[in-house]
């Protein structure tokens, strides 16, 4: 299909018009490789009227030395009789063969005498009929029909003809003098690059359906509106039924079409040297050539590197501004592939050696020497490794391991290897941990001494909340025993061994004999513990876990010592360590959050956004109740999260998921666990509770019961029986007493009772005496009266809330009901609990305060209304053209403004406490 050529195929018109009238004409349809010359040249003959004879001729490179073989193929046909016709003698082409010269005739060259008759033989085929005369690729034809075209053009005076020809700008052939004499006499064409619009019809006509603007402004950069790249592009994306869609955009950028290549590399082996060269220069230096550099590279002087960039730009190869770049990747891929492969290997070596010459970036020589398969510069391995620091600081990873694997290629001894081993393992620990520790196992084993294999064991990845691979606790016991235990280590090795102890101790956290022992540890420590260098923090915070997850300290204690190491910890420690993530488990589980959001949020202005910092912030915004900003700090924790996070923040977003009661979330984050969810037993709880409360809210009320209670178990054979991080216990209570069975509802209560006053955190406790108060026989209105009051002492405004309105009922009337019930419904509507504030209104006999909608965004208003019509964020993408990501902060913001907690309670459902209202 032929798009935006409306005035070229007008002015052919208009030539062959000028033809059946009588006065000759000649076009010359120019422009780059691919620009749609020889398309168009078929258009203007299947468009000519039938009272117009058509004579075409096809100029190839290896019929350049059959002379007169354009002539042939114009004339050839035109001057054929039928020999059957009446009044034929029998010859085929008497009269051009009469005219042309014998074969091999010194002569061949053409004579006056043989231009005039081949000018006469077309006088004599156009005398009754008009002709169109279509020689496509002009600059490949031989010598003798040049000469005849050029004689042609200047005597074409009476002749009822028209000439069309098709001259690819930047061959060398286009600068003979016999076929810039024709273009000089010819009026020029030039076909311009397609627009964005015929882009997108394009796309339309090869994928059958519309382009997402995204995807067409990718096809029509990437191509530059070039109608051979755009048509090999997207014929190779129909083969696979690609879809263009605004997430296909990258992909359409990257296509390579293998047909496309073929004929680039073509037309460039057929480039003299010098423009050969300088394509292999341009190809070689990728997106960091400069032109000093790719001219030294090509070996050219000022002149030549000037001739050849400009074969170059009217080859339609380079961009067509700024440093020499190719238009599109396939070119570099093209002249790759007219080269030999030690030509290549050659060409990229060099281009890396200039630009180390010239102290360019150590990232961009670095991506010269990923090309190459081995390189034997003696600064490679130097420069590998100071990109791979680079990319790390830039937050690319992935970079950096490609760089780092590049330079062991070229490492020689032991201990530079090991080195090399050990920068890799610490770029790959963020993206992939089996991988870390499997290259610091081969680290180890090449180091000399004690201290540097402790020191790099501690690369490996920690699992926050599960076991540590056998492998990796193997290594660490065997790189702990070489260190002597019996010695007293100083400086560095004392923090290397702390370390290394923490790490021990974590691994068996999930061991009740281990949890038992690590506790035993903390209390040897003293009170309190060393605290001074980072291997004091990191162990105190390990063995603060234990206390945690076991009960065995008083939640006072440990609050005092989590915020201690907090207050200790630099606000710019590295995230390699663990101590931070179980302090803000600890600080959540004891209730001691007061004062912890300022040192967290200097923590997220002082750095570049950290998942890690995230889901800490978001356990502490649990932690006040306050249930919006838990689900926006877990929510961009998800976004930043990396692979050595990923699980411990999936239990944050579980935590969240569960409090908010948030079915789309809860049944995401169990979808999610099937596929990437490893066994550990804190994820394991995690899954259970979210089952059960899933069930609970669809009805099934004993399979709810049955996961809540097995999930108890688990936890109790391995001596983790704290409530506050894993509440199998209140949500029993809550399902034994909705079932109708206030006996082991009560035996729970009671035990949950003991299990707070014993920890002594207050919320707990007075979530806990609340609960009991609940139940027949459970104390009533004193019991919840001591609740309220225990309470005012926490952090947490929610459960709070909750105690107040579960008195506020049991109070039935009066002004202290009242009092209690607004105060009840305040901080429900400032947790944004909006369920909760309905219920508390509904009790005090009012209708629930309107929702101020006013502060919405015309883009909110118009993304709530969609909610309300029942589509998912998808679906409501689509409909708008953005993003699900741009949904998804829309929502965000729209829960913040409205003080609902998610989907549900903007449409007036009641998702956060249909289920365990009073937990």
């Amino acid at each position: 299909m032929l798009y935006e050529r409306e005035t070229e195929l007008a002015r052919i018109d208009t030539a062959v018009r000028r033809a059946q009238a009588g006065r000759s004409s000649a076009l010359l349809l120019t422009g780059p490789l691919g620009i749609g010359r020889s398309t168009l040249l078929q258009e203007a003959g299947a468009r000519t009227s039938d009272g117009v004879k058509i004579l075409r001729a096809n100029a190839a490179p290896m019929e350049q030395d059959f002379a007169f073989g354009i002539v042939h193929q114009l004339l050839g046909p035109a001057l054929c009789r039928d020999p059957m016709a009446p009044g034929d003698q029998g010859a085929v082409r008497t009269d051009l063969t009469d005219v042309l010269p014998a074969p091999g005739a010194p002569d061949a060259l053409a004579t006056e005498s043989v231009l005039h008759g081949l000018r006469s033989l077309l006088a004599e085929t156009c005398a009754t009929t008009p002709v169109l005369l279509l020689i496509d690729d002009l600059q490949w034809a031989d010598l003798p029909s040049l000469r005849w075209l050029a004689y042609l053009i200047r005597r074409s005076h009476g002749l009822h003809a028209a000439l069309v020809c098709t001259l690819r700008d930047g061959d060398p052939r286009a600068q003979h003098p016999l076929v810039r004499d024709i273009a000089d006499a010819a009026e020029i064409l030039r076909p311009a690059p397609l627009s964005l619009d015929s882009t997108r019809a394009l796309i339309h006509h090869h994928l059958g359906e519309p382009a997402d603007d995204s995807y067409a402004h990718a096809c029509h950069e990437a191509c530059a509106g070039n109608p051979l790249f755009l048509h090999s592009v997207l014929r190779d994306l129909a083969l696979t039924g690609h879809r263009p869609t605004a997430e296909h955009a990258g992909q359409a950028r990257l296509q390579r079409p293998a047909q496309l290549r073929d004929r680039l590399a073509a037309c460039l082996f057929a480039q003299p040297a010098p423009v050969r060269d300088l394509a292999a220069a341009v190809a070689a230096f990728g997106d960091h050539g400069e032109p000093g550099l790719i001219r030294r590279h090509a070996r050219l002087d000022t002149v030549g590197f000037q001739q050849a960039l400009r074969t170059l730009h009217h080859l339609g190869l380079l961009a067509s501004h700024g440093t020499p770049r190719f238009i599109h990747r396939v070119v570099r891929d093209a002249m790759d592939a007219a080269l030999t492969v030690a030509e290549r290997e050659r060409s990229r070596d060099a281009a890396a050696e200039l630009l180390h010459q010239a102290g360019r970036p150590a990232e961009h020589v670095a991506d010269l020497l990923l090309t190459v398969t081995a390189t034997h510069r003696p600064w490679a391995v130097r420069v590998l490794r100071t990109a791979a620091q680079a990319a790390l600081r830039r937050g690319a990873p992935g970079d950096a391991v490609r760089y780092l694997q590049c330079a062991l290629l070229g490492s020689t001894g032991d201990f530079a290897r090991a080195r090399l081993l050990i920068e890799l393992a610490g770029a790959e620990r963020a993206i992939d941990p089996a991988a870390c520790e499997r290259h610091i196992g081969q680290a180890v084993r090449l180091l000399p001494s004690a201290t540097d294999r402790a020191a790099a064991s501690l690369l490996i990845p920690p699992n926050l909340l599960g076991e540590a691979p056998a492998s990796a606790v193997d290594l660490l016991r065997r790189v702990s025993e070489d260190l002597d235990p019996m010695a007293r280590h100083r400086g560095s090795a004392r923090a290397i061994a702390l370390r290394l102890e923490a790490r021990l101790w974590h691994a068996g956290h999930e061991n009740p004999t281990e949890l038992t022992g690590a506790v035993e540890r903390l209390r040897a420590l003293g009170a309190p513990p060393p605290l001074d260098t980072g291997g004091d923090r990191e162990l105190a915070a390990v063995l603060t876990n234990a206390a945690v997850l076991s009960s065995a300290v008083p939640a006072p204690d440990v609050g005092a010592l989590a915020k201690m190491i907090l207050e200790r910890e630099p606000v710019t420690a590295a995230r390699a360590c663990i101590a931070l993530p179980l302090v803000a488990v600890a600080l959540y589980a004891t209730d001691s959050v007061d004062g912890i959001n300022t040192r967290l949020s200097c923590e997220q202005h002082t750095a570049r956004p950290d998942a890690v910092v995230h889901a800490e912030n978001a356990l502490i915004q649990l932690a006040c109740g306050r249930l919006v900003q838990a689900r926006e700090e877990a929510d961009r924790a998800t976004e930043l999260a990396t692979a050595d996070w990923r699980e411990p923040i999936a239990a944050v977003r579980a935590a969240v998921a569960m409090e908010t009661g948030d079915i789309q979330l809860i049944e995401r984050l169990l979808a999610d666990a099937g596929q990437r969810w490893t066994g550990s037993l804190g994820l394991t709880a995690m899954l259970q509770l979210l089952k059960a409360s899933l069930d609970a809210r669809r009805g099934r009320g004993v399979h709810a019961l049955e996961s809540l209670l097995a999930c108890g178990r688990r936890l109790e054979a391995a001596g983790w029986r704290n409530s506050a991080l894993y509440p199998w216990r209140p949500r029993a209570i809550v399902l034994h007493h909705r079932l109708g069975e206030p006996r082991p509802a009560l035996a729970l209560a009671e035990e949950e009772l003991a299990w707070a006053r014993q920890w002594a955190a207050p919320a707990a406790l007075g979530r806990a005496l609340r609960l009991k108060a609940l139940l027949p026989g459970g104390g009533g209105v004193p019991v919840l009266r001591e609740s309220a009051e225990i309470l005012r002492s926490s952090a947490n405004a929610l459960e709070r809330a909750r105690t107040l309105l579960q008195l506020g009922r049991a109070l039935e009337s009066g002004r202290e009901s009242k009092a209690v019930l607004r105060e009840a419904a305040d901080l429900a509507t400032a947790c944004g609990a909006p369920w909760m504030t309905e219920r508390a209104y509904a009790a005090l006999g009012t209708a629930t305060a309107p929702i101020a909608e006013a502060s919405l965004t015309q883009s909110e208003r118009k993304v709530v209304s969609l909610v309300d019509r029942g589509l998912t964020n998808q679906e409501i993408a689509d409909e708008l053209g953005v993003s699900t990501r741009a949904v998804e902060k829309h929502l965000t913001s729209c829960y913040r403004k409205l003080g609902v907690a998610g989907r549900r309670e903007l449409l007036g459902g009641r998702s956060g406490g249909g289920v365990f209202p009073a937990r």
